[in-house]
């Protein structure tokens, strides 16, 4: 879970990236781009040693992400073309990723800014699969949604959209067992018995044979509900 600080962070780098954009759109084309630029080599070097130093230099932390930050949101955006809150936690993210464990980095392979951006790009394109993959998880129970509700009083099962939500509830990563009681489900069925012989229940009281199926029908419909309205806020 992210802390306070973190997004507090996160908030801070993202105005201060607008700000710096807003005063290049007013510049001449000839000022356009400058600023916009990772440090030299004998910076990244003297920024590292200073890091590496730990307590001994305690704003060395707030000098990286001040010096790298608004580059690698630049970066991210032209490259990678993810969305500003993306470019924004992944830049944050790498350079987080580097302090946290700044003696993994080796100058003799690479400079500094190569090795942050490699890993902000990596953190980018993950956030980039979560999103799109939550987008097809929403687009998939919407069309159940939409499916139900155009044909609620029809038999499903001898209808084009019945193969219809039965795709879709396997996107869902449902299976043929649940997706049959999900069916009934969406389409109003509140006979316990037609419940209980879908889910494969054996003889039982009656009493534990509703709670049974209350229990598998709640469950079910609160994962349905779950895949509908979750979003990808995780960080990599």
């Amino acid at each position: 879970m992210r802390t306070r600080a973190c997004v507090e962070l996160r908030g801070t780098v993202a105005n201060e990236h607008t700000r710096r954009g807003q005063s290049r759109a007013g510049a001449t084309s000839s000022q356009r781009g400058v600023g916009m630029r990772y440090p030299t080599r004998a910076e990244e070097e003297a920024l590292h040693a200073r890091v590496l130093k730990g307590r001994a230099d305690p704003t060395a932390p707030a000098e990286v992400h001040r010096a790298f930050n608004g580059t690698l949101i630049h970066v991210l955006r032209q490259e990678v073309k993810c969305l500003m809150d993306e470019a924004v936690d992944s830049a944050v993210d790498a350079v987080l990723a580097y302090l946290a464990a700044p003696e993994r980095f080796d100058a003799r392979l690479s400079r500094l800014s190569t090795y942050l951006t490699r890993i902000a790009k990596r953190k980018a394109l993950d956030r980039q699969r979560s999103r799109k993959n939550q987008d097809r998880r929403n687009q998939e129970y919407a069309g159940v949604v939409e499916l139900v509700a155009r044909a609620p009083n029809e038999e499903m099962e001898a209808t084009v959209e019945a193969r219809l939500l039965a795709e879709r509830l396997e996107a869902l990563g449902f299976s043929p067992r649940e997706q049959t009681i999900l069916r009934l489900v969406l389409q109003g069925e509140g006979s316990t018995e037609r419940l209980a012989e879908a889910l494969g229940l054996g003889p039982m009281p009656e009493e534990e044979r509703r709670r049974q199926v209350k229990r598998h029908r709640d469950r079910l419909m609160k994962r349905l509900e779950r895949l509908g309205r979750e979003d990808s806020d995780v960080a990599p």
